[in-house]
């Protein structure tokens, strides 16, 4: 599938997701993985991957509630960086499968995958 990235946290921690293509995230959506956009309000409005649920970057601590950490998640942004770091925090916090879109919304688009809004 995709390619594996660790990131450490800590000396002594180390988490870890996994980056996959906007056809693996595709997949992983209509399996039942929940779907995060993690950009800004004005970019949300211009479309994103439908099912998806926002929750910007900055309120992703606030927010991981609203998210169920024993189900797959996939992470999603512009371009993919912001959603790398979201992805972290998500790994960080004990979700179980963590999933960063690599290219984010662009390479999703690119795809000629659909959009919601």
């Amino acid at each position: 599938m995709a390619r594996l990235v660790s990131w450490p946290f800590s000396r002594s921690d180390e988490q870890s997701f996994e980056r996959v293509t906007p056809d693996e995230a595709a997949r992983l959506r209509d399996a039942g993985a929940q779907v995060v956009d993690v950009r800004e309000d004005s970019e949300w409005r211009r479309g994103h991957i439908p099912k998806s649920r926002h929750v910007p970057l900055r309120q992703v601590p606030a927010r991981v509630g609203e998210l169920d950490p024993q189900r797959p998640v996939v992470v999603v942004c512009a371009s993919g960086h912001r959603s790398q770091t979201a992805a972290k925090m998500l790994a960080k916090l004990g979700f179980v499968e963590v999933y960063d879109l690599k290219g984010g919304l662009v390479a999703w688009q690119r795809q000629g995958l659909p959009l919601s809004g």
